[in-house]
């Protein structure tokens, strides 16, 4: 599926590395960013562009990011996970299991799990009812990046 608009990096952001492997737990990154390589983010898009864009930005800063491509995809993703999950960051509206679907089964399945939900489409009310967090495609690096600090900790 794809979007009519495009997410980007502004000025200062940092170019993510070309097709690197997410892998679960602290000793999947480099420290270059003190604190962040214990900080995991499950990143879960069916739109392959959003979700490399996405994973390599937030790979760039070091976090641990699982990368999935469906809500099904990213349940199993957390279930063979042991390592704690600090953020669930996936798209509103997906084939199959919706990021609505996905973060109420993961929260319920991790405790104190952050949910950040994004989509092109409405849904932020219901998002923010849940307690969840929304962001609006189309977005920025620098606007996803500073909300992610304000959830989880600074990169």
């Amino acid at each position: 599926m794809g979007y009519p608009y495009v997410i980007g990096h502004d000025k200062e952001s940092h170019e993510g590395p070309a097709g690197s492997a997410p892998r679960c737990g602290p000793e999947a990154v480099s420290s270059r960013f003190p604190g962040t390589a214990q900080k995991t983010i499950l990143v879960v898009d069916d739109d392959d562009g959003i979700l490399s864009f996405v994973s390599g930005l937030l790979a760039s800063y070091d976090y641990n990011v699982l990368a999935a491509r469906s809500g099904e995809e990213g349940l199993q993703r957390s279930r063979d996970c042991k390592h704690e999950i600090h953020l669930l960051l996936a798209d509103f509206q997906m084939p199959g299991m919706t990021g609505i679907d996905l973060a109420t089964q993961m929260s319920i399945e991790r405790s104190g799990l952050k949910v950040l939900l994004m989509s092109g489409f409405t849904g932020g009310m219901l998002v923010l009812n849940q307690g969840w967090h929304f962001l609006a495609k189309p977005f920025i690096s620098s606007q996803l990046s500073a909300l992610i600090v304000d959830l989880i900790g600074k990169c």
